[in-house]
């Protein structure tokens, strides 16, 4: 069953956005929209099921006390919401994964580099080009301590590259050093990338199901791209709703999640839908809530603010089983929810807070995700992953490149006094 439903009030939808948005659908599947050749992640969780390296990583880093996961963007940002969303943070295993190059703090590097004195450590660095800033200089740094503490031969156990095919600095290293490597698709761009090797090479040595990962997201794929439907198709229903709450006014977009192991699936969701539709002066801008926590925070802002804004909510329906406490003196007034779960507390916290910012004027529509686990997690990124591409393609932008990004290199480089800049 593929499990992800999408629920939207109907009258949020416009019948000229849902319109577009099957056009763009179809556009999408017969690949004939700007960007095409980037649309190899369409098929990912099919043609990586009998990939071996994954496993074959994780077999040889097993025995390491820490793995560090080095690489920026959708280099990383795609492996990280999947192992935040399904691991347990209060539980030491081996390796435990740490991640760098994705930023230029030194504090940071410095006190990772103190950690790892005499650690038996790996490193897994994630870069199409090899050249990135902020991962080649935290690949610079961790390659010189791991050289320095094992040699030429302990590096050739304890370096896994992920970088282009046949070209590039780090394939080159590859390729001198005898390396594991493994291969960032020409067709597929970084921000689309966690079914590839990219993001299943460091999953499988963070110990996540990656089998199961990849049937949540080949069922998603399998239901999505048959069905023109929106009562059917939760990535065609979604991208008509984003579309239609943009072309009402609503600019911003409140991703909302009642779980904190979801905070770097919004995070990863942001880059996704940001770095894929913010071209030509257009496009939603994708924020992020982590509720309960932030109506303490935010709340205000979401429910009076200016009217801008719209949600789309995650409710993961299962969690774990605990039930309130019974208290003799009932002094914090909490007897009234004694032996109910405290999941279901949880999720009425969520209703009550739908319905109060539907009643301040903002939209609010959302995903239903049966638990947390690696099937369901890939079956919604996927899901986000076409409807991306399905709501970019309606606005009328290509989804698959992000030239914008170079302006702060260029100024940077050129700040640096780099060579030919």
């Amino acid at each position: 069953m593929f499990g992800i439903r999408f629920e939207a009030q109907p009258e949020t939808i416009l019948s000229d956005a849902l319109k577009d948005c099957q056009t763009a659908m179809k556009t999408l599947e017969e690949r004939t929209g700007p960007g095409s050749e980037f649309l190899g992640w369409l098929d990912l969780p099919s043609s990586m099921k009998e990939d071996g390296l994954a496993a074959s990583v994780a077999d040889a880093m097993k025995g390491l006390d820490d793995v560090i996961v080095i690489g920026i963007g959708g280099s990383y940002l795609g492996f990280r919401s999947v192992l935040a969303a399904l691991e347990n943070p209060f539980r030491s295993t081996k390796p435990r994964i740490h991640f760098a190059g994705h930023h230029l703090s030194s504090g940071y590097m410095k006190q990772l580099l103190d950690y790892l004195e005499n650690r038996s450590f790996g490193i897994i660095v994630i870069s199409k080009s090899g050249t990135t800033t902020e991962p080649a200089v935290a690949f610079r740094f961790l390659f010189d301590r791991l050289h320095r503490q094992y040699g030429a031969e302990g590096v050739k156990k304890r370096v896994v590259v992920i970088t282009d095919e046949k070209k590039g600095t780090l394939r080159r290293l590859a390729d001198d050093l005898q390396l594991q490597s493994g291969v960032v698709p020409d067709d597929v761009g970084g921000r689309y990338s966690v079914f590839s090797a990219v993001g299943l090479v460091p999953l499988a040595v963070a110990g996540v199901d990656v089998k199961a990962l990849l049937g949540g997201a080949e069922q998603a794929m399998l239901h999505v791209r048959e069905k023109y439907n929106e009562a059917t198709n939760p990535a065609l229903a979604y991208a008509a709703y984003r579309n239609s709450c943009y072309r009402s006014g609503k600019k911003i977009e409140l991703f909302a999640s009642y779980r904190p192991e979801l905070q770097y699936v919004a995070e990863w969701w942001k880059q996704l839908f940001g770095e894929s539709e913010g071209k030509e002066n257009k496009g939603i801008y994708p924020a992020s809530v982590q509720l309960t926590t932030d109506l303490h925070s935010m709340g205000q802002w979401i429910q009076e603010g200016e009217r801008t804004i719209f949600e789309t909510v995650i409710d993961v329906e299962n969690d774990a089983s605990l039930k309130m406490l019974k208290a003799e003196s009932d002094g914090d007034g909490l007897n009234y929810l004694a032996g109910r779960e405290l999941n279901e507390i949880n999720r009425i916290a969520l209703r009550a807070t739908m319905e109060a910012h539907r009643s301040g004027g903002v939209p609010v529509a959302e995903f239903l995700v049966p638990e947390l686990n690696a099937h369901h997690i890939g079956a919604l990124l996927y899901t986000f992953e076409y409807a991306c591409g399905i709501s970019a393609y309606a606005l009328g932008v290509n989804p698959f490149d992000q030239p914008g990004v170079e302006a702060y290199k260029k100024n940077m480089f050129r700040m640096l006094g780099k060579p030919g800049a």
